[in-house]
Formats: C-alpha cells, structure tokens, sequence
C-alpha cells in the first residue's frame, strides 16, 4: 500500500535495508504498485536487473514514467504473484537474489473513485485489482449464495456481524440489485447495532475487505506466492513480505515458521530420523513496524508490518 508519487512507500527504507541488495543482482518486486520501492531498488543497481510485476495494467502503464533514468535495468511483467513460477519462467529467469511483496491495496487504486474499492465514495461495485478478470464486487454482492456472503465476511473480514450484514444484503437484492459502493455501505449500516456504528472504524471496513478479498482471491495469491518463492530465491537471498492485515500476516508468518523449523523427531529420540534441516533463518524475529515519523507522514501505514526471512 502506498502513497501516490509524491509520497513514501510504506516502509520504503527498512525494505532496502531489509532485501541487502547488491548492484549485480536480480530482484522482484511482486507488487510493482506506483514503483516507490521498485524505484530505490532500481537505483541501487549498475549491472543487476529488476523484474516489476503488477496485475494492474494501470500500473504498469505508469511505471516508465516513476522509474525514468532506470527502465534500462528494469523487465516489467502483467501478471498475479500466485503465478510467480510461471511469470519467472516466461520471462526466462531462473533463481533470483530477493523478492519484495507488498500486499496492500496501493493508494491510487483506493484513491480512484471508478474502482469502487472506497466505502468513503461512491462508485460501481467493482474492487477488481486486474480490470480484465471477469469477476467483480457485484456479482459477490448481487449473486452470491448467503451462507457464502456470510463465510467471506466472516473469514476475509474477521466481521463479528457478518450473518446480519449477509441476511440484509440478501434481502435488499431480492427487491432490486445493489449498484453502488455507497448504497452497500448503507445497508451494512442498516444491519449493526448502535453500538458498532459509534466505533472508531467505519463499519463498512472489515466488509469492504472482505469483499476485496473475495474478488481478487488475495489470500489464496499469497499462499500460492508462498509456496513458489523460497525455491526460486538463490542461497542468502531474502524475501521481504509487507502485510496488512492478520490474515495475511498469519499466513507469512506461518510459512517462515515452516521454513526455518529443522529437526522435528521428539526429544527423547537419540539420533535425527526425519532429517528434516532448516531451509531459511528469520532475519528479524520479530516483524518491522513503521516509524511514529512514519504514521505521521503517512497513516495508511499503520498497519503494515514487514518479515524477512533469509534462505539458507
């Protein structure tokens, strides 16, 4: 997630920091976005190469112009990160010396009022991250089945009223379908209590996440990354993951667990049987934060929070 052109990235230092980069190598950066991170790796680079891949053409599109002076060491890719393999291999690139992902949803995308990812504005029901895939936020809200609408409210948004917002969703389209970001905020209004609507959080929030997630199936992208990008790093190149919200972090978190675990046999057994070795290390144990500075230039950040981990 990111501040337009004249912003920081989220994290933009501590992510150079965190990648160790050398000017010789060959890096990825998964979510290209309006290139603010791309842009500092490119710079550090004389001989190495960048590869940007976003599945939003709008940035990509965007991203000569961000990264002037630098196209030269720079392969932009259109494509999902779940297919990080294959968008490596069509691009004939092998193993690579790091990976940077930022998983949030960048600022241009919230800020375009077309996109209808805002509850703050209003627009069609669309949310779609790639604007050629056929699925949108109306068909999720207009034709979903309701235990369904209830499951992804529920799982993506982590929403406790997820089963009153999915029944009044579902009764609302019965009349007519839902058309628009804002008229969906309303009827989500409609469905909390009182007390819900005096929170500090919009009450649209987790819901609009969770519809996100939905179209654009980000959690089942990252566990795909997950599983592709530790094979297809080089030996002591890192991956560094910006999260945003628990699921995805949990997911992060969970696989780095996964690779940096060695012998697993119970303890009272003499000598190793599984054999199993660690095939990463965590270069911070816990995950990086940004700065008081940093929430101050930039509130979106504040929920982000960088891992790194290091193959071995």
């Amino acid at each position: 997630m990111e501040a337009d052109f004249g912003h920081e990235s989220v994290l933009l230092r501590e992510c150079v920091e965190a990648l160790a980069l050398r000017p010789d190598g060959v890096y990825v950066d998964g979510t290209l976005g309006r290139a603010g991170h791309a842009l500092e790796i490119a710079k550090t680079l004389t001989t190495g190469r960048l590869i940007g891949i976003d599945r939003d053409l709008a940035a990509l599109e965007a991203a000569p112009a961000r990264l002037a002076g630098q196209m030269d060491k720079v392969t932009l890719l259109h494509g999902n990160f779940a297919d990080l393999g294959a968008l490596l291999d069509g691009a004939g690139i092998g193993q690579v010396d790091g990976m940077l992902f930022d998983l949030g949803v960048s600022s241009p995308q919230l800020d375009d009022p077309k996109r209808g990812f805002s509850y703050m504005k209003d627009a069609p029901l669309d949310m779609r991250m790639d604007a050629t895939q056929a699925l949108t936020a109306w068909q999720v809200v207009n034709q979903w089945p309701q235990e369904e609408l209830r499951r992804i409210l529920s799982t993506y948004g982590e929403e406790r009223y997820a089963a009153a917002i999915a029944q009044r969703i579902a009764r609302r389209r019965e009349e007519r379908p839902i058309e628009s970001t804002l008229e969906l905020v309303e009827i989500i209004r409609s469905a909390m209590p009182g007390s819900a609507l005096r929170e500090k959080q919009h009450p649209a929030k987790r819901t609009f996440q969770a519809i996100r997630c939905a179209v654009n199936g980000e959690l089942e992208a990252v566990e795909r990354m997950l599983e592709t990008a530790l094979d297809r790093l080089k030996s002591g190149g890192r991956l560094a993951v910006i999260s945003f919200h628990s699921l995805e972090d949990r997911l992060v978190k969970t696989a780095y667990r996964r690779w940096c675990e060695g012998c697993t046999c119970p303890p009272d057994f003499p000598v190793c049987v599984c054999g199993k070795k660690p095939r990463a290390r965590l270069v911070n144990r816990k995950p990086i934060l940004p700065t008081e500075e940093e929430l101050e230039r930039n509130p979106r950040s504040r929920s982000a929070k960088l891992r790194v981990a290091e193959k071995l």
